[in-house]
């Protein structure tokens, strides 16, 4: 069984990255919408810039986190920032991906989808989208949805129901991911019980706001010695 994948989202310090080069990190995350986890492009650069100090191996890869972006504006970023990742957490269509693919081809494309935890209407209207995304992105994503906002709602959702996005997911050799209310005392239960292809993690690795450096640690362990 492949190793699962580690993505820590939402950075923003740069004392903190130099923090984190021990880790065995497989992506990290800048986010680019609105949030108050959001970088601006000259952030995420200087950023990147410390990747090269990495000791845990090979670098991890950057992803970047949009929501609804422009092709004009996923082009600028490119421009100041090498992303390895363009990650769209917004409402994105299939063609909308598709654009993104070609337009540029260097980077790869996640689409993240939300899976409602008790609004089984909304959970049935992802699931018979999924496999749309399915078939033109590169990684799929899954986490809680919140009506208010676009991720980063701390909660978990329904993880009875990814065995059948899983089944898609592999049916096009797509790694997919899990976010939502993810942290060091609850992701052994989440590998244990459904083994997905990755995590993304951030609020859950936070204290009072900011990324805890014995959080991260305890949890990229408890992933990685699964």
């Amino acid at each position: 069984m492949a190793e699962t994948m580690v993505k820590i989202c939402g950075l923003q310090d740069v004392e903190v990255l130099k923090s984190m080069v021990h880790l065995p990190l497989d992506y990290i995350g800048f986010i680019f919408a609105p949030s108050r986890r959001r970088v601006s492009a000259e952030r995420a650069a200087q950023l990147m810039a410390e990747l090269v100090n990495w000791q845990a191996g090979k670098a991890p890869r950057a992803a970047g986190v949009f929501v609804n972006p422009e092709l004009a504006e996923l082009g600028e970023l490119l421009s100041i920032v090498p992303l390895d990742v363009i990650q769209l957490h917004g409402q994105e269509s299939v063609s909308f991906c598709i654009e993104v693919k070609q337009a540029f081809p260097q980077v790869k494309v996640w689409k993240a989808l939300s899976v409602a935890d008790k609004d089984r209407n909304k959970a049935e209207d992802v699931y018979s989208n999924f496999e749309s995304y399915a078939s033109v992105v590169d990684a799929l994503l899954l986490d809680t949805y919140d009506p208010g906002q676009s991720g980063g709602s701390g909660r978990t959702f329904a993880w009875d129901e990814l065995p059948a996005y899983q089944e898609i997911a592999a049916r096009y050799g797509l790694p997919l991911f899990v976010a939502g209310g993810l942290h060091p005392g609850n992701v052994g239960e989440l590998l244990e019980g459904y083994a997905p292809d990755g995590v993304d993690v951030s609020s859950g690795v936070e204290s009072d706001g900011s990324k805890d450096i014995v959080k991260m640690t305890a949890f990229v362990e408890r992933v990685k010695q699964s």
